[in-house]
């Protein structure tokens, strides 16, 4: 799920006539084959566990400093944010072992 900033940076980046092999939104989505959320009794911590083609897990958090202003729905999604941020590192390693030969 491509967020607003994602779709600018990868307009710019056509825009621009940047080729090279590189890591796209697209692909971060492409990893993702399962995704579990927990929220601990009593608190306002979401946790989601992004599950990936290989078997991998990455996890995001998410809390509100006022219980009040709990919701579900935000939380799941800021989790989900969370956790899908991670991968990019993940695959620009992967990337850059193949661009090397390694």
């Amino acid at each position: 799920m491509m967020s607003k900033d994602e779709q600018a940076i990868e307009a710019e980046i056509k825009e621009k006539g940047l080729t090279a092999k590189r890591i796209t939104p697209d692909m971060l989505d492409a990893e993702i084959v399962a995704e579990d959320y927990h929220v601990f009794p009593g608190s306002c911590l979401t946790v989601c566990c992004l599950t990936l083609k290989n078997g991998f897990t990455v996890t995001g958090e998410s809390a509100c400093a006022s219980p009040e202003n709990f919701n579900a729905e935000i939380g799941q999604k800021i989790a989900r944010s969370n956790a899908r941020e991670k991968l990019w590192p993940l695959l620009g390693f992967r990337l850059r072992d193949q661009l090397a030969g390694v």
